[in-house]
């Protein structure tokens, strides 16, 4: 019988409302399930049940920032006419990577070798688990028909349990080339925070930075929420700031909330303007289909996980489960015949390093993303 593949909805401003994939008594189930580690443990190697999952993997969620749009953002960064306007247009790209989560349940975490292959119009998107302990994720992609442009992102999950909250950082860097300016935007992700007291939500916090080396502008945006006891601050709010390196004096200010709205004052004018609207780039996102069935690696999270995604849609916890315990078994078991020979794990599709001064690096094996057998339809 063949193993059905299990797509569904991206994460987007409508997610929590008509996705329901929750347990009952979802508050209860977080706090048995920190009651006996001590604050400040680091969570890496924490097994959430089904019944904290979400039916989609960790790369999906990544792949879903890059390919899962209303609107062509990538469009825009390669269709600036100046280097200050293509800039711009990085930054509100960049805002369009974050994305609402749903408080209490979390993506699976990606199995070692784990992949997500898949294509919007012209863009291929490819992402490799190239390391699980420490977790860490690769993706890149490509557009050479239409944007001539490629994206590549390294992503190292390092979370940690504070009590009432659990803080994910993610550390290294992401990459945005458009080749036909000849322009490198590398830019940081902010924190996510997930907080248990006094009021329950998650939410993205902290500083990204993003830097273009080849025209010296540099913009430094700030995510804000409320505070420890809730009482303060703008949840899901975003201010910031674009200046030119080279005198590092402010040319625009930025305000709003990622999930709405974001204006740019120009400083010197005065003058303001909206740089993106939410509503226009993350609602109405289509399920992904699948094209070529046969073309589908046995690698892909959609398949890796689509006996647990089926039990978590359905409320079949104890189906869940079964299927969660079987791949983690498999895995498990893969270790222990690649440690019996002596055989060290390499991935597939990206070379790898890690130093204590740059941290994990990943670099692509192939110059190209080839057309992926699931794909987003555009219309």
């Amino acid at each position: 019988m063949e193993t059905q593949i299990v797509l569904t909805k991206p994460l987007s401003l409508e997610s929590g409302s008509d996705d329901d994939y929750s347990a009952p008594n979802l508050i209860q189930r977080i706090l048995s399930l920190f009651k006996n580690i001590r604050p400040g443990s680091d969570l890496t190697r924490l097994q959430l049940p089904p019944a904290f999952n979400i039916p989609k993997s960790q790369l999906q969620c990544y792949g879903e920032s890059v390919y899962s749009v209303s609107d062509d953002l990538l469009g825009k960064c390669n269709g600036g006419e100046s280097p200050l306007e293509r800039f711009i247009a990085v930054v509100a790209w960049c805002v369009s990577t974050l994305r609402p989560l749903i408080f209490g349940v979390a993506p699976y975490n990606p199995i070692l070798g784990e992949t997500h292959h898949i294509s919007r119009g012209t863009l291929n998107v490819l992402l490799e688990q190239v390391s699980h302990n420490p977790p860490v994720s690769a993706l890149y992609a490509t557009d050479y028909e239409k944007e001539n442009l490629e994206i590549l992102w390294c992503h190292h999950l390092v979370s940690k349990f504070y009590g009432t909250s659990v803080e994910t950082e993610v550390h290294g860097t992401r990459q945005l080339k458009l080749l036909n300016h000849g322009e490198t935007y590398t830019m940081k992700c902010p924190k996510l925070s997930i907080k248990f007291f006094p009021v329950a939500g998650v939410e993205w916090s902290g500083i990204s930075r993003i830097c273009c080396d080849e025209t010296g502008f540099e913009a430094e945006l700030t995510y804000g929420g409320r505070s420890f006891l809730g009482l303060r601050g703008s949840p899901k709010s975003i201010k910031g700031k674009i200046f030119n390196s080279s005198s590092s004096k402010p040319l625009f200010e930025i305000g709003g909330h990622w999930d709405r709205t974001v204006t740019l004052k120009d400083l010197e004018s005065g003058q303001v303007r909206v740089i993106y609207e939410a509503i226009e780039v993350i609602t109405g996102l289509k399920i992904p289909i699948v094209r070529d069935p046969k073309g589908v690696w046995a690698s892909e999270s959609a398949l890796v996980w689509s006996e647990v995604s089926k039990g978590i849609l359905s409320k079949q916890w104890g189906r869940a489960s079964e299927a969660k315990n079987a791949v983690e078994e498999k895995q498990r078991k893969l270790f222990k015949e690649r440690a019996s020979i002596g055989e060290i794990w390499v991935p597939k599709h990206f070379d790898v390093s890690y130093s204590k001064e740059q941290g994990w690096d990943c670099s692509p094996l192939q110059p190209l993303v080839p057309p992926a057998p699931i794909v987003v339809p555009l219309i």
